[in-house]
C-alpha cells in the first residue's frame, strides 16, 4: 500500500544558456508514493508559485513513455534508478521517506541547457534530418507489404524503432556519444529492403552530422544500452559502423 513520503530534493537552476547554474534545495512534504516523478515536481511548482517563486521549468509532454522529453537526469541516472522506464513513468515508491534527491539536466555537449532542466534536444532532429528517412519511391503501402522480409530482420528492425530519441544515451555516456540514437536510426532502415538504396548515403551522412555536432566517440562502456528506457541494444552500434564501413569502402 502507498503511503505519504517526506523528501529534500536538490534541483539544478539555471536561468539561461549562457548563466551560471547552481544546486537549490526543497522541502517536500506528505507526497504520495502513488504519484509519478513529474507530478511531485508539478507539485514542487505549485509551492514554488504560491511562495511568489519562479516555478522549475522542465520538459514533458505524453506522459505515457512516448515522446522521450521528460529528459532528466535524477540521483545519478537518466530518468531515474529504474530500469526500462522514462522520467514520467517513475513512480514515488521507488524513493524512500527521508531521501534526498538530486535532479539535473542531461549533461552532454550536445544539449546545451534551455532553462534549469530543460535542454535543447534540436540535435538529435538535425541528425535525422540529414538522412534518417526513406526518399525514394517503394510502391505503395499493399506493394511494400508483399516485400518478403525475414522474420528476423523485421523484428530487429522493429526493435530499433522503439528508440524515441529521449537522449539517455548521450547523457549517460562519459563521452557524451550518440552512437546508439544513430545506430537505431541507421538500423531500422538498414535491416529492411526499402531503406537498403539510399543506405551508403545514410550512414555517412547521419554520421558526419553527430561529429558536426559535438557528440562523442563510443568506447563502448555500454552504458547507453544499461540505461536506454526502450532496451535498445548497442548491437545496433556494431551495425552502423559496418554500414558506414561498407560506405567507405564503395567511395
Amino acid at each position: 500500500m502507498d503511503k505519504n513520503i517526506n523528501i529534500t530534493l536538490k534541483v539544478w537552476r539555471q536561468k539561461g544558456p549562457k548563466e551560471k547554474g547552481a544546486f537549490e534545495t526543497y522541502q517536500l512534504k506528505d507526497i504520495s508514493q502513488g504519484s509519478s516523478f513529474l507530478e511531485m515536481l508539478d507539485i514542487l511548482n505549485e509551492q514554488l508559485v504560491n511562495d511568489g517563486k519562479d516555478p522549475v521549468v522542465f520538459d514533458h509532454d505524453c506522459r505515457e513513455g512516448i515522446c522521450g522529453m521528460c529528459s532528466l537526469y535524477i540521483d545519478g541516472h537518466p530518468h531515474g534508478p529504474d530500469s526500462s522506464i522514462t522520467t514520467c513513468q517513475l513512480h514515488m515508491r521507488k524513493f524512500n521517506d527521508g531521501a534526498t534527491i538530486t535532479v539535473e539536466p542531461w549533461r552532454s555537449a550536445g544539449f546545451p541547457v534551455v532553462r534549469d532542466l530543460m535542454v535543447d534536444r534540436y540535435a538529435y532532429d538535425k541528425i535525422i534530418q540529414a538522412g534518417g528517412f526513406v526518399s525514394v519511391n517503394t510502391g505503395g503501402v499493399p506493394d511494400a507489404n508483399a516485400i518478403p522480409i525475414p522474420k528476423k530482420d523485421a523484428d530487429l528492425a522493429m526493435d530499433a524503432a522503439a528508440c524515441i530519441g529521449c537522449g539517455a544515451c548521450a547523457a549517460a555516456c562519459k563521452n557524451g556519444s550518440a552512437m546508439l540514437f544513430v545506430s537505431a536510426k541507421v538500423s531500422q532502415l538498414a535491416l529492411l529492403p526499402q531503406g537498403r538504396a539510399e543506405a551508403a548515403r545514410r550512414a555517412k551522412a547521419m554520421v558526419a552530422k553527430m561529429d558536426e555536432l559535438g557528440f562523442g566517440n563510443c568506447t563502448n562502456t555500454r552504458a547507453c544500452e544499461a540505461e536506454c528506457p526502450k532496451d535498445v541494444s548497442i548491437s545496433n552500434i556494431a551495425r552502423l559502423n559496418r554500414e558506414f564501413v561498407k560506405a567507405k569502402l564503395q567511395d
